[in-house]
């Protein structure tokens, strides 16, 4: 017995404008589509169920190819910065929470992003000591490449306070330097976890995602806890989600030695590539450049690896059988990462991920096309990123920006996410930026670099066969076509005939994963 869905447009994202007037699922797999005529005669006695989709939009549900998932559930459960338009804003924040809170107990937010301020001066060490003397304080930035501390939690830190170069004196930790830092804060409960990955979850339903794939394997503790919790949430609570779950390159040895039941793979729950970092990010000028920082000319950023390490990593998950994920921002973290695949080739069958991209020489590129590889974009960050992006790295450079449109015009695969917690989970506001090159809240419209907007069809596209793609799923998933997944995404409007600022509504109808409906928007 199985279900039609009908009387919506529904389009297959197939081909450009391919629609159809019913999809018949059966077990949670996309059984036919064609026309009600056809499927009513073929499949009498079988239909259990009409799914009236009211005059709605469906297409292939979204999945959000590169996120932190619990990371973003912790953000409704911890202080969050991101939406602050000044320091005194997060100042005062800190402030009001230390009051809440027993005295001695962490205050940890993140978000913040001093781009958003009139003074883009960094929070220091001394500001957070006068605002909270009694309380060890943590606040992390939006990029999660940078944290600052006050003195209290210093003082938990086991750190030579001779040495300057750890943000003695500022408080402030960079990339790997962060962990002197996190490996002090107290570790977080299973309980926190499953609560944090359930409201994640619930969230992203409402925001018409269907599944994500996501890093948080080296983040609390031992690896064994976070895959307790996946399967906890995803199998035994049956919270029906595709959870595609990278492994940091730290954890490796561990997942793999993991009790089998830890390990277990189903529809919703599976694991995908090796994770590595490459370098860092542009909003602390750790993104690696082949070029000085225009604002910045004495760094030009951060390898996190060598030339050899990073091999030595590639390698490694070759050994395993794995594909490689490898956060890549500035343009000479993107030549490494391509040199290293081109170095120790991936196995058969396997794609590899480049993650961001942002940044990227035209030889770089030209070098991808030959590769089996995804580039894991995130088209929010245009709205976030621009225009103080180009102070960063200069306006008289060859390099290419965020430039998706000349990656897909290459022929080279992108899939997009959002790096949630960094931005906020939303396909729609993914291909808002993909679309239109501009912040949804800017009074001016500028857009930045009309030659890089995509098309309505490539954004969405983004969001379905692009991450199927990106994680092996391209015959059966990310279409809505026989045999595929019957995960739906439906719109209360359509998007090819609305104006892209229609996006920013909320105009989420439906979210359905494996034939069942788990969000639906009753207003």
């Amino acid at each position: 017995m199985g279900k039609c869905w009908w009387n919506g447009t529904i389009y297959t994202m197939q081909n450009e404008g391919d629609t159809v007037e019913v999809v018949y699922t059966e077990h949670g797999i996309i059984v036919a589509t064609g026309s009600k005529e056809v499927i009513e005669v073929e499949y009498d006695g079988q239909i259990e169920e009409w799914v009236d989709l009211q005059g709605g939009t469906m297409f292939p549900g979204f999945v959000d190819s590169h996120m932190h998932l619990i990371g973003y559930g912790e953000t409704f459960l911890k202080l969050d910065l991101s939406n602050m338009n000044s320091k005194e804003e997060v100042l005062q924040a800190i402030a009001d929470r230390s009051v809440t809170v027993p005295r001695g107990s962490w205050i940890i937010a993140e978000g913040w992003n001093e781009n958003r301020w009139l003074d883009a001066s960094p929070i220091t060490r001394d500001q957070l000591d006068a605002i909270a003397p009694h309380h060890p304080v943590l606040l992390r930035r939006i990029c999660r490449h940078l944290l600052v501390v006050n003195t209290p939690a210093m003082k938990a830190v086991p750190i030579d306070t001779e040495r300057t170069e750890y943000g003695i004196h500022s408080g402030i930790f960079k990339d790997s330097d962060q962990d002197i830092i996190l490996n002090a804060v107290p570790q977080v409960t299973e309980s926190y976890i499953q609560e944090a990955l359930r409201v994640a979850i619930q969230h992203a339903w409402s925001q018409g995602v269907v599944g994500g794939h996501t890093e948080d394997l080296s983040y609390y503790g031992s690896c064994s806890n976070v895959l307790r919790v996946y399967q906890k949430v995803i199998h035994e609570d049956s919270m029906n989600f595709r959870a595609h779950l990278l492994v940091h390159h730290s954890v490796v040895g561990e997942w793999r030695n993991a009790d089998e039941k830890l390990l277990t793979k189903s529809s919703y729950l599976e694991f995908g590539a090796m994770k590595i970092f490459a370098d860092g990010a542009l909003g602390g000028r750790t993104a690696l450049l082949s070029i000085p920082y225009a604002d910045e000319p004495s760094t030009n950023g951060l390898a996190i690896h060598s030339d050899e390490e990073l091999a030595q990593l590639v390698s490694q998950a070759r050994s395993y059988g794995l594909p490689i994920a490898v956060h890549a921002i500035g343009d000479l973290a993107a030549e490494k990462v391509i040199a290293a695949i081109e170095r120790h080739p991936a196995c058969d069958g396997a794609i590899d991920r480049l993650i961001h991209g942002q940044i990227l020489g035209g030889s770089t590129i030209e070098r991808m096309k030959n590769l089996p590889l995804v580039i894991d974009i995130q088209p929010t960050f245009v709205a976030s990123d621009f225009p103080w992006v180009v102070d960063r790295i200069g306006q008289d450079t060859d390099l290419q920006l965020y430039a998706w449109k000349t990656l897909l015009d290459h022929g080279l695969r992108c899939a997009g996410g959002s790096d949630a917690p960094i931005e906020q989970v939303s396909p729609l506001f993914g291909m808002h930026a993909a679309v239109t090159r501009m912040k949804p809240d800017d009074s001016t419209e500028t857009i930045y670099q009309l030659e890089e907007r995509l098309s309505m069809f490539e954004a969405i596209s983004l969001y379905t066969t692009g991450s199927a793609n990106a994680s092996g799923h391209e015959y059966d998933r990310g279409k809505i076509r026989e045999g595929y997944s019957a995960d739906f995404t439906i719109l209360t409007m359509d998007p090819f005939l609305n104006k892209p600022s229609k996006l920013l509504t909320d105009c989420i109808g439906m979210t359905v994963v494996g034939e069942k409906v788990v969000y639906r928007n009753h207003e």
